[in-house]
């Protein structure tokens, strides 16, 4: 199955892009997405994702054991300062 990531703020300069598209087997979670794109870029993304929360179609997952299905979007938000 095919999902599209995209990076917000920290975790798109630790990606370096803002998305790309993954192919992951059926079944596959939110786990395994993230796996996969720390293997792509290595541990400064690594890093970013253990603090970072996530949305799949716009809607909050905080379990990473969550299935994903094919077409979604997977947004990974690091965290946010400013005001």
């Amino acid at each position: 199955m095919d999902i599209q990531v995209r990076y917000f703020a920290g975790a798109r300069a630790a990606a370096g892009v803002s998305e790309e598209s993954l192919r992951l087997p059926a079944g596959a979670s939110v786990g395994d997405a993230l796996a996969e794109v720390s293997r792509r870029h290595g541990e400064a993304l690594a890093r970013v994702l253990t603090a970072s929360s996530f949305l799949v179609d716009g809607v909050a997952v905080r379990d990473r054991g969550a299935r994903l299905s094919g077409g979604v979007e997977l947004d990974v938000l690091p965290p946010f300062a400013g005001g």
